[in-house]
């Protein structure tokens, strides 16, 4: 274990979930990696250590194949979709996935949205009631979800269906699991599969401009991105494609309001600083795992191969060897590097377009609702190692 310090502290525990910061605070006196005991691995918690893992080849997501166990009868479904995803996957697949999936997903299909963006935001904004609502429901949710239909050319009415699947499935990576959040994933699992797997023989029969017509017709040129591959890159596109903007746009919204954010901040020359600041302040995703693949010696500590390290994003956002007064959310801070989007290989392909609706989303929100305001305290989720809001109740 070498010189690491270790803590204890449940990522379950409520005060714990309403405010991760305070514990990072605390632990980040300890040097840049500490063992954490309820997920029994080492953290990394500065930005730079955290930053030179993700570009560091020797770790990756996939588990060295002679250390994977075999995965319990009941998550077949579950594991069936992870064992395609590119996510989950180091090169050569991952390599061949992704490309694929780029070539589909340019800034110039990313940037075409945009006209579609802002017209669903004035949507769920004139559909906003006069009393108290809560914004998670009626934009936070609904938005990002409706966003990534039309950018795979699924029906828009399917976004329900497709959340409530999702949501299920991405339980699977929460500190609370239980069986019964098991077995509700694997029957999404399977669900979405069959719903995916239909719509591509549909979409293979008429294909239109859409990113899954585009995928297909990669897997017909001879790319060898197999019907398998095809579906589980969609579920992936679906599930990270919304679950984190959806936080993202919670989580900054309520920063916003707390700090009394003065409107020049959502003007066309400066909403791009906003929003980065938005995704270090309060990130989606405060952890992320990768394996050792050899013996490496980082911060004092020896890692063997399949030695797993998390990384926490959260932390790592508020080093103060980075940013000076990084508890404190200044949209006119400029940030040269962020690791809310993960780095190296894995780099989140969704950035532009999470960054492009939220720059898009919180000018139309603030411009139409000046008088927006917080009416109870928020509360998030317990569902780390995610980091959103359940609800925002606000009135206008």
């Amino acid at each position: 274990m070498g010189s690491m310090k270790l803590l204890t502290q449940s990522p379950t525990e409520p005060n714990f979930v309403q405010n991760p910061y305070a514990f990072y605070e605390k632990i980040r006196q300890q040097g840049p990696l500490v063992y954490w005991e309820d997920y029994a691995m080492p953290c990394a918690i500065s930005h730079e250590l955290v930053s030179s893992i993700f570009r560091d080849r020797r770790f990756g997501r996939e588990v060295p194949p002679e250390q994977a166990k075999a995965h319990p009868p009941h998550l077949e479904a579950f594991y069936r979709i992870e064992a395609h995803s590119m996510l989950e996957l180091e090169p050569p697949r991952h390599t061949r996935l992704r490309s694929l999936v780029l070539r589909a997903f340019t800034t110039r299909r990313i940037k075409a949205l945009s006209g579609d963006i802002t017209s669903l935001c004035h949507e769920q904004i004139d559909a906003f009631p006069d009393e108290p609502f809560d914004l998670m429901h009626a934009m936070a949710a609904p938005l990002p979800v409706r966003v990534i239909c039309r950018l795979l050319g699924v029906p828009e009415e399917m976004g329900p269906q497709l959340l409530g699947w999702s949501n299920a499935m991405v339980s699977m990576y929460q500190a609370r699991r239980t069986p019964e959040i098991e077995s509700a994933a694997a029957t999404a699992s399977q669900e979405f599969s069959d719903y995916i797997r239909s719509y591509i023989d549909e979409r293979r029969k008429t294909p239109s401009d859409d990113l899954l017509s585009e995928l297909i017709a990669a897997e017909e040129a001879g790319e060898r991105l197999s019907t398998d591959e095809l579906i589980t890159t969609c579920i992936l596109l679906l599930n990270a494609g919304h679950e984190a903007t959806v936080h993202s746009f919670g989580n900054g919204v309520k920063t916003l309001l707390e700090y009394n954010t003065p409107a020049s901040a959502f003007a066309p020359d400066a909403i791009d600083k906003t929003v980065e600041e938005i995704f270090r302040y309060d990130p989606p995703l405060h952890m992320f795992t990768r394996y050792a693949y050899e013996t490496i010696d980082i911060a004092g500590h020896r890692f063997q191969r399949g030695d797993e390290v998390a990384l926490l994003l959260g932390a790592a956002n508020r080093d103060p060897a980075v940013w000076k007064d990084p508890a404190v959310f200044d949209p006119t801070r400029c940030i040269q590097t962020n690791t809310s989007f993960g780095g190296g290989l894995h780099f989140c392909v969704g950035a532009p377009l999470a960054r492009l609706e939220l720059s898009i989303a919180l000018p139309i929100l603030f411009d139409a609702c000046p008088g927006l305001h917080i009416v109870e305290p928020p509360q998030y989720a317990n569902v780390y190692h995610f980091h959103g809001l359940e609800r925002l109740m606000v009135s206008r």
